[in-house]
Parts: structure tokens; C-alpha cells; sequence
């Protein structure tokens, strides 16, 4: 899934389980997206696991350094995102070895959801996801917040 202006772009709701060793399998079709790229970086400041192919992650990282670091929200949000960040590389098998304690940071168990959000993979644990779904704004509140948008 190509993106514009050369980025990778995901789509897409998958249904897959973590195994004992912590291995995550990337949908086939979130792979073909990522092309030649097997690095991920993992990193989770919310109630999942976000994984950036390396060039988004390194995007993310010159908008940080365009910004002054002695801020003190600037400097919390790099302790809580650079703290838990791993580099992971995608094995033969196409798949990915998630730390236990992002795993545990975030609030995954065995059962998990993974989504193609734009330029990042999200990956939530199975109840969390279905709860934030329940509890989501309806069609046309989220297509009137759209249009406020611009969208």
C-alpha cells in the first residue's frame, strides 16, 4: 500500500495472538506494505503498542530535535516514548518479538487486534480494542467532527 510522497501507508483490522515467546506475526499485507523495510520501532504512550517502520520513526525524530528540548512537557514526552521504544526487526517468518514489558506497559495479553493506521501499525490487545469501539462516537458524530475538521 503505497503512500503519497513516498511514505508507507496501512489499512486494515487484523486478528492474530501473541505466542508464549511474546512473537507477534505481521499480516502479509502489512509487510507487502512495508517493502524492503524490516525494521520497526515500538513504542507505547497510550492503551497500545504503536510500530513505525524506521523511516516514519526517523521523520518523528527530526520533528522532535526542530523543537526545544529544555521545555519540561517536551522533555516528559521524550522520557515516555524513548523509554519504552524498541527497535524490533521483522524474522523470516514475518514476525516480531514485542518485549514483556511494553507488552505489559500497554496492557496486552495473548488475544490481539492490529490495525493499519496511516503511517504506523497499532496494535491492541482484543478487549481493549472492542471497548474503545463500543464506546466510540456513532457514524454521524464522527462524520459531523469530519466536516468541523475540514475533512
Amino acid at each position: 500500500m503505497p503512500g503519497c510522497q513516498g511514505r508507507t501507508m496501512f489499512r486494515g483490522q487484523y486478528e492474530h495472538a501473541i505466542d508464549d515467546k511474546g512473537r507477534l506475526s505481521i499480516p502479509a499485507k502489512l509487510r507487502e506494505a512495508l517493502g524492503k523495510d524490516r525494521t520497526l520501532v515500538l513504542t507505547s504512550f497510550d492503551a497500545y503498542i504503536t510500530a513505525f517502520p524506521m523511516r516514519a520513526w526517523r521523520t518523528i525524530e527530526e520533528r522532535i530535535r526542530a523543537n526545544p528540548t529544555f521545555k519540561r512537557d517536551m522533555r516528559d514526552f521524550l522520557r515516555l516514548v524513548y523509554s519504552s521504544a524498541e527497535d524490533v526487526e521483522i524474522d523470516s517468518q514475518g514476525r516480531i518479538l514485542i518485549p514483556q514489558p511494553l507488552r505489559q506497559r500497554a496492557g496486552i495479553s495473548r488475544e490481539v487486534v492490529i490495525l493499519g493506521v496511516m503511517d504506523q501499525i497499532e496494535i491492541w490487545d482484543k478487549a481493549r480494542w472492542a471497548a474503545k469501539v463500543t464506546a466510540a462516537p456513532s457514524p454521524e458524530e464522527l462524520t459531523a467532527k469530519l466536516g468541523e475538521l475540514g475533512v
